[in-house]
């Protein structure tokens, strides 16, 4: 079964139920406490009576800095809500790891930002160097895969459409919530990934509910495509795509049509005046919440609640 790590400032803990166990280890960083993984299970083990999870602030429990790479369009209710049809060529884009905030943390919105949008996204943490050239089946995901994470990829969409700028779009600090738990994996595990249930709220409204099967992309495949030009190491992360139900929506087939035909300038603002109307935007005072389980459980990596503030 999977065992849950929280990060505080006060180090690792190991999440029993509704209380959490200290690490006794020296890691500072995530590759240095995925080395160090016999001590996280000691403490699982350790029967201490432990401290209640509510009294704990957690922190990311992915360390910075690291890569963090996304993939682009991965799951088959996201691309129609994009407007793809036919086949979708798997992409990929980078984020800065200064974007990654904790998983209580304020989302910060750029006082220049005007869209800004949310994506639930389940993270993988690796556990292993991943070289260039490598081929990753899908019973070699233990070998490289440590544990999961919740990921909000944040992003200021009217950057994202008028730069096609995602690397800054998605980059700015707190625009990568992440955690609370890192749910590290034993092998039988990874079978039970499909069942994973992406879900996340908006002041308790639901806007995006997806299993892993709505996935286009598999982690093993997106491994291998990745490795034909990137590096991983231990404690990097890989977050694999977001389902459909973010703000951000393709427009009509017609309204698309005649848009085509109007100078850029022009159809910008268009765009930009109906988007200013959406609601579904995250705006000021606004709380997200993210969760990602299995539904027996055997995989819960927590509940992420982040409110969202304009920047002074």
């Amino acid at each position: 079964m999977s065992t849950n790590v929280l990060r505080t400032t006060d180090g690792w803990w190991v999440a029993l139920g509704d209380r959490a166990v200290p690490v006794d280890t020296k890691a500072v960083t995530t590759a240095e406490l995925l080395a160090d993984r016999a001590t996280v299970r000691e403490a699982a083990l350790s029967g201490e009576a432990g401290t209640p999870v509510a009294e704990l602030a957690p922190l990311s429990p992915v360390t910075t800095p690291c890569r963090v790479i996304a993939q682009m369009v991965n799951y088959r209710s996201h691309a129609s809500d994009s407007g793809f049809t036919g086949d979708i060529p798997p992409a990929f884009f980078r984020k800065a790891s200064g974007s990654i905030s904790g998983p209580q943390d304020t989302i910060v919105r750029p006082p220049h930002v005007r869209l800004l949008d949310y994506e639930i996204e389940l993270g993988l943490v690796m556990g292993a160097p991943l070289s260039v050239g490598t081929v990753v089946e899908e019973g070699d995901l233990p070998s490289y895969v440590a544990g999961l994470v919740i990921a909000n990829d944040v992003s200021a969409r009217d950057v994202q459409l008028t730069k096609t700028q995602f690397y800054e779009s998605k980059s700015y600090p707190t625009f990568t919530p992440t955690g609370p738990a890192l749910c590290l994996l034993e092998p039988e595990d990874f079978a039970h990934l499909p069942d994973l249930r992406l879900r996340l709220s908006v002041n308790g409204e639901p806007r995006q509910d997806r299993t892993l099967t709505d996935m286009i992309v598999r982690p093993a495949r997106a491994l291998t495509l990745l490795a034909r030009f990137q590096t991983l190491d231990p404690g990097d992360l890989l977050l694999t795509g977001t389902p459909g139900g973010t703000a951000l929506k393709a427009p009509p087939k017609p309204v698309e049509k005649i848009a085509a035909l109007l100078p850029p300038a022009v159809k910008w603002k268009t765009f930009f005046k109906t988007q200013a109307k959406n609601p579904r935007y995250l705006r000021h005072g606004d709380v997200v919440t993210a969760t990602i389980a299995t539904p027996d459980g055997r995989m819960d990596l927590g509940e992420q609640r982040t409110p969202v503030s304009h920047a002074e």
